[in-house]
């Protein structure tokens, strides 16, 4: 496995596609509406908007909410980067004293529209909403019989929750860069050094994925697994039993792998020896998570798209909707299906 394509070479859990499809011929071709999960106050220090954008980032706007509200970029609140390439609506938070108005119509354009505004008692903060909703077009699909027996195995097995290309820069470049920053090389950008430390991990977490797939462990526990209980961040760790197979089957909990870094391996017993065996070509990477202080985590093995539905719209065409958790990517859910000619880049 190259570090300039990183997906390249990991398993699928339903072996590789045969059909191709065009992906993102338009921004409309992909969309996404964040879901909260919890009810803003309707009152306190800081304007919650609702924005829907169209080929625009989030940063871009965040930035122009600030200038328009008289407030600093870093002050700017939302849950998560949301692509340009798309359709997107998702959650802002601007502080704005409750005795002061703010006119927002300069925001409004073409590109961005305000579809919401209230009042919340605290700054949203990232990863805060619980879900995402995609609603995609899949256009000039080779194998449509293909796809759609795919779907139905999605349906009851799920798709591996690998982090999606977007994570590792363009060809690669945030691990490639991650290599020079573990081998010595200092990078003075916050920011990107940030970037480049989550890419990393996610890379690693990628292939310890990959491995259980290849083994036959994406949905068998080992002992020593970590178990993370369903709609929650709370995870405990022990020993096969006919309690653990019973609760992973009705969904009560799920298993999930180490994202490795500083503090203990998460992990136990046999888990734990599969997963250092599985990046033991990268102790390099993993004292650099340590020395930088990337805080040791854990992340489902399996991804499940909620809601999942599908709509052929002619012979060549698709349209798939389903909700995914927050931090979880649709590209995860494309890849099981098809080889995937993501037009963003013609636009």
């Amino acid at each position: 496995m190259t570090l300039t394509d990183p997906l390249a070479s990991l398993a699928w859990l339903h072996g590789q596609p045969t059909s191709v499809a065009d992906i993102r011929t338009q921004p409309e071709d992909f969309m996404v509406e964040e879901i909260l999960g919890f009810e803003l106050s309707g009152e306190g220090e800081h304007v919650c908007l609702f924005i829907e954008k169209k080929g625009e980032n989030t940063q871009y706007i965040a930035k122009q909410l600030a200038k328009i509200a008289g407030a600093r970029v870093r002050d700017i609140g939302y849950s998560g980067l949301k692509d340009r390439h798309a359709v997107t609506r998702q959650w802002f938070c601007v502080p704005v004293g409750i005795t002061k108005t703010v006119d927002w119509s300069a925001l409004q354009t073409d590109t961005v529209k305000i579809v919401q505004q209230t009042r919340h008692i605290k700054k949203l903060r990232t990863g805060c909403h619980r879900a995402n909703k995609f609603s995609l077009v899949l256009r000039n699909i080779s194998d449509m019989a293909d796809i759609q027996a795919r779907l139905a195995k999605i349906k009851q097995t799920g798709a591996p929750n690998y982090f999606g290309s977007q994570r590792f820069g363009i060809g690669g470049n945030n691990l490639q860069l991650a290599e020079r920053l573990f081998g010595g090389e200092t990078i003075r950008d916050r920011k990107l050094k940030g970037l480049v430390l989550s890419a990393a991990r996610s890379h690693l977490f990628n292939l310890i994925v990959s491995e259980r797939i290849a083994q036959q462990y994406f949905d068998q526990p080992m002992n020593g697994d970590l178990f993370r209980l369903a709609g929650s961040r709370s995870y405990f760790s022990e020993a096969v039993s006919d309690d653990i197979i019973g609760r992973l089957a009705s969904g009560d909990i799920q298993i999930a792998a180490s994202m490795v870094g500083d503090g203990d391996w998460l992990t136990t017993e046999d888990a734990r020896v599969f997963e250092q065996q599985v990046i033991a070509d990268y102790a390099d990477w993993h004292k650099g998570l340590k020395a930088q202080r990337v805080a040791a985590d854990s992340r489902p093995v399996k991804l499940e798209a909620g809601e999942l539905s599908s709509e052929i719209i002619d012979e060549h065409t698709l349209r798939l909707d389903f909700v995914l958790p927050s931090g979880s990517f649709a590209t995860a859910v494309l890849r099981e299906l098809l080889k995937a000619n993501d037009c963003k880049g013609h636009q």
